[in-house]
């Protein structure tokens, strides 16, 4: 990779894209062993200011295989709660020389910040409503494994893309890689700006659903949201959640994602996101690892 941080799908050439993908690929096909030597004079921090299971779990897991050592720095008992600022903060952490520095926080343009503050490299973990560029790729390599290809793929995202940073980062590269990209949402859920990045928009859920070969649930994020998005969570089910009447619209070998956690009953109902031959939801948390390895991989190489 040309980029010493990875904070922006949008950074990322398409011969970055493959190189990640076709390295994790790599990766799934080795049987486990030892871990590997040339890592173990590495140190990453994992500096994650917002709640976090798979994303941050992934990342250790990943650090951990490699053998590199690894941190995960507890913001709530860190000094930032005793008053630190985020750049004092940065400095301090600089001061230990890590070699990578996974960020997390609920503020869009953070991890730009830092990576500006630090000698070390910076990796996105989700930004604001910005961007999150490992669960982009995570999900391309998911989709590129079942689906053989990813060019020409009719890609619907569903839900809640206004304070979707898995949507936007999503957008970026699954079009760099030839996806046909749509988003299904209603009109409090859709950015305004959104048709300005080549994609098409549907306030229909029916007519957004025909003939997409991926369907990409999103989660509605209840903690960015500072006014009222929908009238109910039931009648967010009803019109705009997936069900199985409604995965029938799609091409009948379709396949279910979602980045999770899961609201099930309120974007997806549970007797989809459980159908093993339909949903790669469960997939896409095991090829997080791979993805994750292959990008400290090519940062610290």
């Amino acid at each position: 990779m040309k980029n010493k941080h990875l904070l922006s799908i949008k950074d990322l050439s398409i011969k970055d894209i493959n190189k990640i993908l076709l390295s994790a690929e790599k990766i799934l096909k080795q049987k486990k062993t030892s871990k590997l030597n040339k890592f173990s004079n590495k140190n990453i921090i994992n500096l994650f200011f917002e709640d976090s299971t798979r994303t941050l779990t992934s990342f250790e897991l990943a650090a951990k295989q490699l053998g590199a050592g690894v941190i995960n720095m507890s913001v709530a008992t860190s000094s930032i709660k005793k008053g630190e600022s985020l750049i004092d903060t940065a400095m301090t952490l600089n001061a230990m020389n890590p070699d990578i520095l996974i960020v997390r926080h609920n503020m869009s343009g953070v991890p730009y910040l830092l990576s500006e503050k630090v000698r070390c490299s910076v990796i996105n973990a989700g930004d604001g409503s910005n961007e999150h560029p490992t669960q982009a790729l995570l999900d391309a390599l998911t989709i590129k494994i079942n689906k053989k290809r990813i060019s020409g793929l009719e890609v619907a995202i569903l839900g809640d893309v206004l304070h979707s940073r898995v949507a936007r980062s999503n957008i970026y590269l699954l079009k760099k890689l030839g996806a046909k990209i749509r988003v299904i949402a209603p009109p409090t859920l859709l950015p305004s700006n959104i048709e300005g990045l080549g994609i098409k928009t549907f306030k229909n859920l029916e007519k957004g659903l025909e003939g997409v070969d991926i369907i990409m649930v999103l989660r509605i994020q209840k903690e960015r949201m500072t006014g009222t998005y929908v009238p109910s969570e039931k009648e967010f089910f009803r019109f705009w959640g997936l069900d199985r009447k409604k995965l029938e619209l799609a091409k009948k070998n379709a396949l279910v994602m979602h980045p999770g956690p899961i609201n099930r009953g309120i974007e997806i109902d549970s007797d989809v996101a459980d159908d093993i031959g339909r949903s790669l939801i469960l997939e896409q948390v095991k090829l997080g690892v791979a993805i994750r390895m292959a990008v400290i991989k090519e940062l610290t190489s």
